[in-house]
């Protein structure tokens, strides 16, 4: 266990990959070999945690909440300011560490990215403002609701986005006088137990453990009785799974599940304008990201300028190896996902519809790369369209009637994000208020802001995060009446 520190010595510890793989790495010929996606080349050896070491942390989580919930908000946001200069103190070695084990390029909306959102978010939190509201205050008498911590949360993370989704479940929850035990997902367990280690150079001890490990270790984190609260990001299917295993202790949930977004270009929309907006909405973190766009619904009169414009704006993004700076996409994380999105593109291709690019991987190249990809001219019904790539492809829908889009962007059982394209934004407003989504963007797509909450409906998930409402989430409604 590391000890609080207030030095600037203690802050500057871990400013190498090496430094940061002293730190975290199993010994030579114990835990599970992690392999860069890029190059197939080794980054390191995770360790794998048991449920006897998930007992032993959820009881030092336990004791190490008490004394952190004992401080005041001012104390706690304290820390985390504190915790957001270590990050920044680490971010190169962060960011190279993340790129190696992740895939995500060093470059654009990315790795260095991801880990300047990582201290973003941690001093957005610290500086949320959240009092005892007010409910009644007259002759009858006076009421006030607070909110006061849950105690141990257990989180689960994806591989997409590893250390930011993390700090998303780590900030809210720490602030509000919690401690964290940490799951990371057994792709990218690297990225996660680094941060964790950079995070505990300045917080108190306990508070934050990061367990690595199979998927039966988070099966045991959601289970178990020393949780109150399971924060999860990822499929529908597993957080199905939670839903069902925290049913015997009522944990309180949240869960941000699969997407499938949908933006909808209006007539009156500007294809060249529109286009890199829309480009980095579908294939930030080439593609793997829960709320990217991921089918496009374009009206007939804008429909082959969109498909040209979007092509000219993808020509001109390098994919390769994270760590050369010039690249901006980079690899599949994983096998499995790579075998995914090839077979959809597939589908596409048999159904008739139109490649615009991309579309036929290199024969024997190292990594997971999959090239960019538009697809035209296909069928709504397309399996490309209805189930989520997850990947660099981006299917191009044509539409005559503004009812039948929105009837196809709300035809799914999933809702996490939206996004409506046009000039006018009364009509964008108005389009966007017919659309089942937890957040529908207009003119962008997938720009999460910390101070503006964030969740999901139908399938994908419930419960919000970020803002104060995010705060909320991660704490337990105290009424006091007199």
């Amino acid at each position: 266990m590391t000890t609080e520190s207030t030095t600037t010595e203690a802050i500057a510890g871990l400013t190498t990959v090496k430094d940061l793989m002293a730190a975290i790495e199993a010994p030579e010929g114990q835990g599970v070999e992690m392999m860069d996606p890029a190059t197939g080349k080794l980054v390191g050896r995770a360790p794998q945690r048991t449920e006897a070491d998930l007992d032993e942390a959820v009881a030092t989580a336990r004791e190490a909440q008490r004394s952190w919930a004992a401080r005041s908000h001012a104390e706690r946001s304290e820390l985390l300011n504190r915790a957001a200069d270590a990050v920044e103190a680490s971010a190169e070695a962060l960011a190279a560490l993340l790129s190696r084990e992740q895939g995500k390029p060093l470059n654009g909306p990315n790795a260095r990215f991801e880990v300047g959102a990582c201290a973003a978010w941690l001093r957005a939190n610290a500086g949320f403002q959240i009092e005892p509201e007010v409910l009644v205050d007259d002759e009858s008498g006076k009421a006030v609701i607070d909110y006061v911590p849950v105690g141990v949360v257990g989180a689960i993370g994806p591989w997409n986005w590893p250390m930011m989704i993390s700090i998303w479940q780590i900030a809210p929850s720490l602030r509000m006088g919690n401690a964290v035990v940490l799951k990371p997902s057994e792709y990218t367990p690297l990225s996660v137990l680094a941060l964790g280690a950079v995070l505990n150079q300045v917080l108190p001890a306990g508070l934050i453990q990061v367990l690595a490990g199979p998927g039966e270790l988070g099966a045991a984190l959601t289970a178990h009785a020393g949780v109150d609260k399971l924060m999860f990001t990822g499929s529908t299917k597993t957080g199905q799974a939670i839903m069902r295993s925290a049913a015997d202790t009522l944990k309180r949930l949240t869960l941000e599940l699969g997407g499938n977004d949908a933006g909808i270009v209006l007539p009156d929309a500007d294809p060249e304008a529109i286009a890199e907006d829309v480009f980095w909405g579908a294939f930030i973190n080439t593609g793997q990201t829960c709320a990217a766009l991921k089918r496009l619904y374009v009206h007939e009169s804008q429909y082959e300028a969109m498909c040209e414009a979007l092509v000219g704006v993808a020509q001109k993004m390098p994919m390769g190896v994270g760590l050369e700076e010039e690249n901006v996409l980079g690899p599949l994380q994983n096998k499995q996902q790579f075998d995914i999105v090839a077979g959809l593109v597939e589908d596409a291709r048999n159904g008739g519809a139109r490649i615009l690019m991309g579309g036929d991987p290199v024969p024997d190249q190292p990594g997971y790369f999959y090239p960019t990809t538009l697809v035209a001219e296909i069928d709504n019904d397309n399996r490309l369209v209805s189930q989520e790539q997850f990947g660099p492809v981006l299917p191009i829908v044509k539409y005559t009637d503004l009812d039948q889009a929105i009837a196809w962007a709300n035809g799914l059982d999933v809702g996490l994000g939206s996004s409506v394209w046009g000039t006018d934004l009364d009509e964008a407003r108005a389009v966007a208020a017919r659309l089942a989504a937890g957040t529908t963007w207009i003119n962008k797509h997938g720009a999460v802001d910390p101070r503006v909450p964030f969740g999901g409906v139908k399938n994908s998930g419930y419960g919000l995060e970020f803002g104060v409402e995010g705060l909320k989430s991660v704490a337990l409604p105290k009424v006091t009446s007199w």
